[in-house]
């Protein structure tokens, strides 16, 4: 396999102080491809698993970065700061912490479920098409509008004097920052994140993870192949012809898959090949019941074409 041909995704364990983007430069440098990207960013200060798409596995970091997200994190009570984490400054005096597991556990629960959640002021949001951390930075005060989020479970771990270990499982785009922020608030002495860890990303865990601060060609090895992501779709077999006409962007009739042709209609399809490579992802046209003056077959119309 020559370098240009390296594709599939490598889990990252981030460590504190580079970027997400830093640490795909590091990705970079140490596979000799120029081709990857994040799936989704952990800040500077925060660890652990950032996937990043090396070669065509960059095409479907979209798809990638979609699952739900698990994470560590220790929240300080009795401040908020203006970045809700743990760089910013103190937005007015440290109050006293004097509250019991109850208060504690009732503040969890109110922040549990479908919520609308504020993005924190020095975030990448976009405000009228700019940043909001850049508007912030040139000291503007913007509204920022609440967007939907789900927090699927939000429990105390530990819990002593004015620090709150908390272990988190939400939907993507849920900033652990503005839940230590509003957990604070709930509690009526303020609060922000000072540590933070993410343990899962989507299907990728810290037990498939290379350490990031050792950069090593070695990473090649780690790199979990195209056939093995998005395991939750539902797959379709094709053999050469099958492969062919994907390769010229042509729809996949019932002639052409050799194996897990769907009865009904689903979202989205991996196309595979025999040997397990993936090929595409193909979305359904014409199934339903059109009507008789219409027959149409139905098709996978691919959406995304890797094969070359």
């Amino acid at each position: 396999m020559t370098r240009s041909e390296i594709s599939g995704v490598l889990v990252v364990d981030k460590p504190a102080g580079p970027t997400s983007h830093d640490v795909v430069d590091r990705v970079r440098r140490a596979l000799g491809t120029r081709r990857a990207g994040h799936t989704g960013t952990l800040d500077p200060f925060a660890t652990g698993v950032l996937p990043v798409c090396v070669g065509k596995a960059t095409r479907l970091a979209r798809f990638l970065g979609g699952g739900e997200k698990v994470y560590e994190a220790t929240i300080r009570l009795g401040f908020a700061t203006t970045t809700d984490d743990l760089h910013g400054q103190p937005l007015g005096s440290p109050r006293e912490v004097s509250i019991d597991g109850a208060a504690l556990a009732e503040a969890c629960r109110g922040l549990r479920g479908p919520i609308r959640q504020v993005p924190p002021a020095y975030s990448a949001r976009r405000v009228g098409g700019q940043r909001l951390y850049d508007l912030a930075r040139r000291g503007m005060d913007v509204e920022r509008e609440a967007s939907p989020v789900t927090v699927h479970a939000l429990e105390v771990l530990r819990f002593a004097n004015d620090r709150v270990d908390v272990s988190v499982t939400c939907s993507p785009g849920t900033y652990v920052r503005a839940l230590a922020r509003d957990l604070g608030e709930a509690l009526g002495v303020g609060g922000h994140l000072v540590a933070l860890r993410r343990t899962r990303s989507g299907d990728f865990g810290l037990d498939q993870a290379v350490d990031g601060a050792a950069p090593s060609p070695a990473w090649e090895q780690r790199l979990l192949p195209m056939g093995a992501l998005l395991p939750g779709l539902p797959s379709v077999h094709v053999g050469a012809e099958g492969a062919a006409a994907l390769r010229h962007g042509r729809d996949l009739t019932r002639a052409l898959v050799s194996s897990g042709f769907p009865p009904e209609p689903r979202e989205r399809f991996r196309v595979l090949d025999e040997g397990g490579r993936l090929l595409a992802l193909a979305v359904p046209r014409g199934f339903g019941a059109p009507p008789p003056s219409l027959q149409v077959e139905p098709v996978l119309h691919p959406e995304i074409v890797l094969a070359e």
